[in-house]
């Protein structure tokens, strides 16, 4: 609700006009704000009497950064900030939807397909905080807003990097009781666990209107978090399993959110091209249209100054205000951040990507680059799920507006697909695409991407008994020497179009006559769902080596690898690996199985090498090897990778380590300068193998010589997913929030 502006706030913040307040509280004030071209958006400043107090300041910058991390997609985007002024602010979009705990009083529980959509995406979003390191702490309804594409996670006021424990005592209630994870009840670390059992009690309160663990004041709703057993009446007995595991007390019995997702994606007949409106009740998308059009109405209007007083206003640098969209008990920022994006919806028009000009109001450096960056390029929400792709001269990658072609060496924009659904894949030189037909009469296709304008060209198909009119029927694999492998559906077998599961081949054409080759069928059923549910595949002289994750497994503790025959298609070995107990993350996405012409390297609790011609195991290291600090029950190595008969593999805490190929040997190690991602592939240059640390935060470069560090890139907000190497261009690229950087590749 939009309030008078008082006679003391400022007239402007940084290139933002105030037009009124949103809310405010103990820590700080929300204002509405607009740039001259018309873009409103909220923006949250430091009151004066905190802004001076270091600690305070430092929660405000890990605010700003986990927003960043969360981005558009999921969350308020960050148009600008000055987290160094004298009264610290931020400036996010204004998200049009009302929060889930309006959306709950205005239409009443939402039905079970509704909460189930609503569940996907929010694990989505916190998958996303999750992989930076980043834990939400205070995930609540009044903290989620609904929208035309999809909910948005705000106010990260109280987030923090896991295991940090610096900023927990600052004099403010570190999250909402009713909300809380026990072991954050009780303050011990909130993992990534606990906002599991927080989303448990949000939706729980989407689909009957009320928590797990009532109402009342504070310390008792403490108490039954911490010992009481949940009241679960009235929730859809769908739902009732999932949502009882993640409540559990204990934060290792309850799922990953990875599973989580899995288990609400859905029901059994829901359409995959369903859009998030058409899960949402009409008085909620009523309210989204009123917002839409009430906004545009806003005039700033300000109260007079209260008889004796000063005003100020005009000579002051600018004015407070912090965080409090709920806080702990501070007034709520109803509808805090977005409006182009639903204002597009509402007119029926396709979402623009916004122009550098609206985007970026400041001339600094972009927060999320880093000083030692070549080039760095603005995208509209990077999809982090889609690892950049070295193709000829060109990166390409993924955002919310479509398929970017970008110059590897300069990161000059040639060219743009909007709104593709494309799975791709490259031999290096060129980039395929399985794209969908509009008639699911016309049968699979394979095309190939003009790297000049980015258009697909027709190579291969139709092939009319195997489905191609959406994109989760088919799943292109591997690209090389001449060949496109793909896991596709056909007609026959296959229960129908909707029922996704049966039916599945592996198949092989020939790239140059677009003649099919082979097919072969599965011998189980299969539902593709990238990123890591789907098959992996890398082909390597005779075999094409294949890996997918045991999700029928109840206790998701497999993982499988095999190979098939690239002449025939013909499963030649196939094998199941068990994975640590408590690992969820072990297999893997497209493009990072990583095989030679003789082995193929997979890390679990051991790095294996098994011979591709029989499956047998080559080698595998690690057996009673000091592996550092780390749960001994994860996954201590991570995803290889080789180049020259050396495999290349981060180790528990420890670091780097490297292999001889062909014998298992360790040739020598390196320390990382802090904790390596196990998750991240390294990349190897002609003179470093560079490997993530920290989370995600800082690309370290170790000299392949010295076997030293030789030089560290810190990542601010930390970069998305994984990073790649374009040789040619001699650049390292990786995204991070809304942009694409490279530094040096060597």
């Amino acid at each position: 609700m939009a309030l008078p502006l008082t006679h003391d706030d400022p007239q402007q913040l940084g290139p933002f006009r105030l037009m009124a307040r949103l809310g405010g509280g103990g820590m700080g004030t929300v204002y509405l704000g607009r740039l001259p071209g018309g873009r409103t958006v909220a923006l949250k400043t430091m009151h004066e009497r905190i802004a001076s107090q270091e600690t305070f300041r430092s929660r405000f910058q890990l605010e700003i950064d986990a927003a960043r991390v969360m981005g558009e997609r999921y969350g308020a985007e960050v148009v600008d900030a000055d987290p160094f002024a004298a009264i610290p602010w931020l400036a996010t979009e204004y998200v049009l939807g009302p929060p889930l705990d309006d959306t709950v009083a205005l239409c009443g529980p939402l039905p079970e397909r509704s909460v189930r959509a609503l569940g996907a995406a929010l694990c989505a979003a916190l998958r996303q905080l999750h992989r930076s390191d980043v834990v939400h702490r205070d995930l609540k309804p009044s903290n989620i807003l609904i929208t035309a594409f999809g909910p948005k996670v705000i106010d990260f006021g109280i987030a923090r990097a896991i295991g940090d424990q610096r900023l927990t005592s600052v004099g403010v209630t570190a999250g909402t009781p009713a909300f809380m994870s026990p072991e954050q009840a009780m303050g011990a670390e909130h993992t990534s666990a606990g906002d599991v059992f927080a989303l448990a009690g949000v939706l729980i309160f989407a689909a009957r209107g009320r928590g797990p663990f009532g109402s009342g004041q504070p310390a008792d709703l403490l108490y039954r978090v911490r010992f009481a057993e949940p009241d679960l009446g009235g929730v859809p007995a769908g739902l009732l399993p999932i949502l009882s595991r993640c409540l559990s007390k204990d934060p290792a019995h309850r799922p990953s959110m990875a599973e989580l997702a899995g288990r609400l994606n859905h029901e059994e007949g829901e359409s995959a091209e369903a859009e998030f409106t058409d899960y949402l009740p009409e008085p909620a998308l009523a309210e989204i249209g009123r917002r839409a059009t009430e906004v545009w109405q806003i005039r700033p209007t300000r109260l007079p100054a209260p008889p004796g007083s000063v005003d100020e206003a005009a000579s002051r640098p600018g004015m407070s205000r912090r965080k409090l969209l709920t806080l702990s008990g501070g007034a709520v920022l109803g509808a805090a951040a977005a409006g182009v994006g639903t204002y597009a919806w509402l007119n029926g028009k396709e979402r623009q990507g916004k122009t550098a000009a609206s985007r970026r109001t400041s001339t600094a450096r972009p927060a999320n680059v880093p000083s030692q960056a070549v080039w760095w390029t603005e995208v509209n929400s990077a999809d982090e799920t889609f690892t950049p792709m070295p193709v000829g001269d060109l990166i390409l990658v993924m955002d919310d507006n479509g398929l970017r072609g970008l110059d590897a060496k300069t990161g000059e924009e040639r060219w743009i697909r909007k709104w593709v659904s494309w799975q791709l894949v490259s031999d290096g030189e060129r980039a395929y695409a399985f794209v969908p037909k509009a008639s699911s009469t016309e049968g699979l296709s394979i095309h190939s991407i003009d790297l000049r304008n980015g258009s697909p060209q027709p190579l291969i198909g139709p092939f009319p008994d195997f489905y191609g009119s959406r994109v989760e029927q088919a799943q292109p694999l591997a690209a090389a020497d001449g060949v496109i492998y793909l896991a596709a559906r056909t007609r026959k077998g296959g229960k129908s179009s909707v029922d996704n599961k049966e039916g599945w081949h592996v198949m092989a054409a020939d790239l140059r006559s677009g003649k099919e080759l082979w097919r072969q069928p599965f011998t189980r059923t299969y539902s593709p769902e990238p990123p890591n549910s789907g098959l992996v595949a890398n082909a390597a002289g005779t075999r094409l080596a294949l890996t997918w994750p045991m999700v029928d497994v109840p206790t998701e503790e497999q993982d499988a690898i095999g190979a098939r025959d690239t002449r025939t298609g013909k499963v030649r070995w196939s094998w199941k690996l068990l994975r640590e107990p408590l690992d969820n993350e072990s297999s893997l996405g497209p493009g990072q199985l990583v095989a030679d012409d003789e082995r193929v390297y997979f890390g679990t609790g051991q790095l294996w090498a098994f011979r591709l011609s029989d499956g047998d195991t080559a080698w595998t290291f690690g057996e009673g090897r000091d592996k550092g600090s780390f749960q001994e029950s994860m996954r201590p190595y991570g995803r290889p990778a080789v180049k020259d008969g050396v495999v290349y593999v981060t180790e528990g805490s420890r670091g780097l380590v490297a292999i001889e190929a062909d014998s298992g040997k360790l040739l020598w190690e390196a320390s990382l300068g802090g904790m390596p991602n196990i998750d991240v592939t390294p990349i190897i240059g002609r003179k470093y193998a560079y490997a993530a640390v920290g989370g995600n935060a800082k690309i370290s470069a170790v000299d392949l010589r010295t076997h030293k560090v030789a030089r560290t890139v810190p990542i601010p907000g930390n970069f998305d997913g994984a990073f790649v190497g374009h040789a040619r261009a001699g650049t390292l690229v990786w995204m991070s929030g809304d942009f694409v950087c490279a530094v040096p590749f060597e």
